[in-house]
Order: C-alpha cells, then structure tokens, then sequence
C-alpha cells in the first residue's frame, strides 16, 4: 500500500466499491471542494456480482474516483460476502489508520442485515482502538483518529434518527454521476418500468435535504456527543 503524501482530513472506509458514493458521495464531493483531504479505503472488490467481474468492477471504480476527486483510494482485498471480523483484518484496518492519519472516519452504520456491512462497522471500531497500540508491529506510529462518524448504507427498512446531516444540494448531480459509472451494478440491474436504485437514492437525499429545510443531504450518526464552537456554527 502507498499511503498518502499527507495525513489525511477525512478517511471514508466501506465495505465494497459504491458503497462510499452511494452514502457519502455528496459529502465526499463537498469537502474536496472546501479544500479538505478526502481518501477512501474499500475492504473488499466488491465481487462476485450477477453482472461484475473483477476488472469491470475496477475500471468502474477509477471512474467514480475521478469523479470524487479524492486524493487517495486504496482496496484491501478482504473477502466479499465473507467479510470477517478476524484479528488479521483489524490489523490491516489500523495499520491503515497509522499510515493515513484522518482527522476523521466516516464508516458504516452498525445496524443493517447486510453481514458485510455490520461486520465492517465493528472492524473500524475495534481497528480505531489498535491504531493507537504502542508496542506493536503495526506500521507507522501510534495514532487515535479524533472522531468517528456512521454513515447510513442500510438495506435493513428501519429509520435511525442521526446526529447531523450535512447539506450536499450543491453535490447531489455529480454524487449521482459517481453511483452510476458503477453500470455493472446500476445499469444492468435497472428496471423495466419504476423508480431506479439512482431515483432512490436522490429521493432519500431529498429526505434528508428537506429535514434540514435544504435541498439535499445525508445523514451521519455519532455514539458521542458532537462540540461545537457556539451558536454561529449552528446558523
């Protein structure tokens, strides 16, 4: 792996390629745009699919990064469909959040039927808390990334309330257009007649845009309290 040539301010880690575009695409575009460092670390290739392949899946993934703008992407290759929470993996987890140093995670949400993505938020959690192991053979130097954030990438039909949503109508186009370079996955996949998975997922992110009297936006959970500087913040 060839870590970044900075720390990184926002480090997206999902269990499969879309899985960040489809929840944090629009958050991912936006703060690449306010001069934030943004990378991504994908678990797994995200294959076998019904219309995928390795390859496919990789040119798709160039593409939805160039769209991103991101400063890094790097995939771990941990098993697709049988992504486990083994100590291997959380090493490699953390020896990546030693390596990148984000000043903030935005993982998985940790309720969901999807096995991939329930086992994916518990690794970052754990892999979170060995980041910061000193006698260890872990590379880099010991490091606890200040905040941890859950994004909603949830096939399970529940409605969690988050902590925060964050305004993305000046995103949503170009969030979209990164969701649909993945064609293997939306293109080959889309019905005859009816909403699309792209018409659900603008239709949730006008959900969210109109809870916060915006256009767009997506929505994030935190287990902890979230601090802020005083009332302007919040105008």
């Amino acid at each position: 792996m060839n870590p970044p040539s900075e720390p990184l301010d926002v480090l997206v880690i999902a269990a499969h390629p879309d899985d960040a575009e489809i929840s944090v695409g629009g958050t991912i575009l936006r703060s690449v745009r306010q001069g934030l460092r943004v990378g991504i670390l994908d678990l797994t290739s995200g294959e076998p699919t019904p219309h995928g392949t390795q390859e496919r899946r990789a040119r798709e993934t160039a593409a939805a990064t160039g769209i991103l703008g991101v400063a890094w992407r790097h995939n771990l290759g941990l098993p697709n469909r049988s992504l486990e929470h083994t100590l291997d993996a959380r090493r490699a987890v953390a020896g990546v959040l030693r390596l990148t140093r984000p000043r903030i995670i935005l993982s998985h949400f940790w309720d969901d039927v999807h096995p991939d993505h329930v086992v994916a938020s518990s690794l970052v959690d754990a892999a979170r808390f060995w980041a910061k192991l000193s006698r260890t053979d872990l590379p880099g130097t010991p490091y606890w990334p200040p905040r941890l954030y859950y994004y909603w990438s949830i096939h399970l039909r529940i409605h969690p309330r988050p902590s925060f949503v964050i305004d993305i109508s000046d995103t949503l186009d170009d969030k979209l257009r990164a969701v649909a370079a993945y064609e293997s996955q939306f293109t080959s996949t889309a019905p005859a007649s009816g909403p699309t998975a792209i018409d659900d997922i603008r239709d949730r992110a006008r959900y969210w845009g109109w809870a916060i009297h915006k256009t767009y936006g997506e929505p994030f959970a935190s287990r902890e309290e979230i601090g802020v500087s005083g009332l302007p913040s919040l105008l």
